[in-house]
């Protein structure tokens, strides 16, 4: 007998071997149509998978588990693009197709071009095969014999990809019957049968080369998504095109934010008036809040010498994200002398036999340093530090992204010292102060990671015990905020455990916004110490938090969410008063002087301009009102008050006005309605 534990920790007995598919059937019909896949012991395995012991299973449906459903009808969904593809370009050579975040694709040799022209006739023939429902056979082959075959088919990426792969088998996806099959090499799993992949569309088409390697031939790598149905794509296009709108880069240059100039170079924000609003109204909110916990405000320097680097960790470990170390002048002619090359050079400040600086890729160091200046009692503590400190990353030119992805940022940084006792008032502290600035800007769809080492790398330093405490005291504080949270092994920072903050967009789009870090580490490394109530010296605990993270990435993100609409608080421009004539300037210059006096930012658009004209600049710049004045409201000192994303237009005396938008603007009210 085989007995088949469930994920309800029931078990079944079965006579002799039997398939995943057996078993869904065994449960119920309507499970074994919708099985795409079991999970045994951790492990996917297609539906056709023999078991013969006992073992525990979950069959994998769209219900039960979608992510990874959809995942796999995804991988199936790029190998039927595959097949398609072949049997419109014959000459076509595979090369691999994995899914990747809200789709797939596949690289192909192909000297015919393929273009958005083709989309839709490789589309057709992808629903072909879809409606022919062939199922999806694995066929496992020893290694040699498999290699005799990849060889003798011809493709050398193929060949060298099964080269690359481990393992005594290598193993094949067949569609179709043998006459007219299709066929893959594959680690898999894949779905039972093509007619079971959803609604699929193709979105592009680009350059790739094979493994990165620039020195091969340019191939096409066709990219596609999936869904599992045509409900769910069409929210998906349509999310799309809603993302193009809101796409801060484009906004960016429209509402005069920010700059990106190749002559400065990738990756380096130019903050225009308009972005230095944004970013200086949160920079102010946010220090109101550290002012509130007792935070102290410093500054630090923009490099630092190596060895600081060095001792924390961040060099050699994020080396291949930095820039590279300065060295003065005098010390690189004598190197020249030597005839040091660029790799014995390295190699010797590694072993740090060579001095240099670094543009810092942390201010985490220099706050320590700080600390570490001062002598403290156990009654000092805790300390908090903070800094809108700038910071440098030698990213890759292909990961930049606007805002969201730059080489230099600011972050509203701050790291407290405290007593492991007070660690976890602490750590609730720097938690409040991340929920109140998602309150504030109406953010209130987030989710809660807990990053957690991995007790299987070697990347984390520290005392395990240590490791073990700063992790329970992650997982307590992330329950104490009562929503659902989940842990993520592999993902701490290498000194220490941390507490992200997801947030979705309006569009449902997740960013990684805030983050905190409880660390034993650092301490230790820098040997930092506190005299204890015993009169000895003790190590401090250490907290990393950045509830914005990054201004650039924070603000990119709040251009999308927002559309560029900002609320009052935030709008580079709150009001502008727009005379009906040339004639009401004078009167429209009072109303300024009323809106400015109360410390709103304000404009008069006194262009010898239609009304209509000026509503319409004022509506492209997406700002939250506009002040008509004409005659009527001259004699009656009044304003005319249109409201951003209302067509409706209200008259009110101008005082109550200026009162009632300064008094949203002094407690930062989302609700524009007056």
């Amino acid at each position: 007998m085989v007995k088949i534990t469930l994920p309800d920790n029931s078990v079944r007995e079965f006579e002799g071997p039997l398939s995943v598919c057996d078993i869904a059937a065994d449960i119920s019909p309507r499970l074994a149509k919708d099985a795409l896949a079991g999970r045994i012991n951790g492990k996917l395995v297609d539906v056709t998978t023999t078991i013969d012991k006992d073992t525990p299973i979950e069959i994998i449906t769209f219900k039960s588990d979608p992510e990874t459903a959809l995942d796999l009808m995804r991988h199936s969904c790029a190998h039927v693009m595959a097949e398609a593809i072949c049997r419109l370009y014959p000459a076509a050579k595979l090369v691999y197709g994995p899914t990747v975040e809200n789709g797939f694709y596949y690289d192909i040799d192909l000297d015919e071009p393929i273009s958005s022209d083709d989309f839709e006739k490789i589309e057709a023939e992808m629903a072909n095969i879809v409606k022919d429902n062939q199922p999806f056979t694995r066929i496992d082959m020893p290694r040699a014999e498999a290699m005799k075959k990849l060889q003798a088919e011809g493709n050398r990426y193929k060949t060298e990809n099964a080269q690359r792969a481990s393992g005594d088998t290598l193993s094949f996806y067949m569609t179709g019957t043998n006459g007219s099959a299709f066929e893959d090499l594959c680690l898999g799993p894949h779905i039972p049968a093509t007619g079971k992949i959803g609604a699929f569309k193709i979105m592009s088409v680009a350059g790739a080369y094979f493994h990165g390697d620039a020195k091969e031939k340019m191939l096409q790598r066709v990219y596609a998504t999936a869904f599992a149905d045509k409900k769910e794509l069409n929210q998906y296009l349509t999310q799309l095109e809603e993302a193009k709108k809101r796409d801060h880069r484009v906004l960016g240059k429209q509402l005069e934010l920010f700059a990106i100039d190749e002559t400065v170079g990738q990756g380096l924000i130019l903050w225009k008036p308009n972005g230095s609003v944004v970013r200086q109204e949160l920079q102010d909110f946010i220090s109101i809040e550290l002012r509130k916990q007792g935070y102290s405000q410093v500054f630090t320097p923009h490099i630092g010498r190596l060895g600081l680097y060095k001792t924390s960790g961040h060099f050699p470990y994020y080396q291949d994200s930095q820039y590279p170390p300065l060295i003065d002048s005098d010390q690189m002619g004598l190197l020249a002398e030597e005839g040091c090359s660029c790799a014995e050079l390295a190699g010797r400040m590694q072993e740090g036999e060579i001095d240099g600086y670094l543009l810092k890729p942390m201010n985490c160091p220099h706050h320590i340093k700080i600390f570490a200046s001062e002598r403290y009692s156990y009654r000092d503590l805790p300390i908090r530090l903070a800094e809108f400190g700038t910071v440098y990353r030698w990213e890759q030119s292909g990961e930049l992204s606007g805002m969201t992805r730059v080489r230099g940022f600011t972050q509203d940084d701050a790291h407290l010292f405290c007593t492991e006792d007070q660690l976890a008032d602490e750590l609730k502290g720097c938690l409040e102060l991340v929920q109140t600035v998602f309150e504030t800007l109406g953010m209130n769809d987030f989710t809660v990671r807990v990053s957690l080492s991995d007790p299987e790398s070697d990347k984390y330093v520290g005392d395990p015990e240590n490791w073990k405490k700063a992790e329970q005291a992650c997982r307590e504080g992330a329950a104490s905020l009562g929503v659902p949270f989940t842990e993520e092994i592999g993902e701490a920072a290498f000194y220490g455990p941390k507490i992200d903050f997801v947030v979705k967009d309006v569009l449902g789009r997740e960013w990684q916004l805030g983050t905190i870090q409880v660390d034993y580490n650092l301490p230790e490394r820098f040997d930092l110490t506190y005299i204890g109530a015993d009169n000895t010296p003790h190590r401090p605990v250490m907290l990393h938090r950045a509830p914005f993270g990054s201004m650039e990435r924070f603000v990119g993100v709040l251009i999308e969410h927002f559309a560029g609409a900002f609320p009052l608080w935030l709008a580079p421009e709150q009001v502008r008063v727009m005379p009906i004539s040339e004639k009401m300037n004078e009167y429209g210059e009072s109303v300024l002087k009323r809106l400015q006096a109360a410390g709103l930012r304000c404009t008069l658009d006194d262009a010898d301009d239609k009304i209509s004209a000026k509503i319409k600049r004022a509506h492209v710049m997406r700002l939250p009102y506009m002040l008509i004045v004409g005659q009527k409201e001259q004699e009656e000192n009044t304003v005319t008050v249109r409201v951003r994303g209302s067509k409706e237009q209200r008259t009110m005396q101008a005082s109550e006005f200026v009162t009632a938008a300064a008094a949203k603007y002094n407690v930062r009210e989302l609700n524009l309605e007056i």
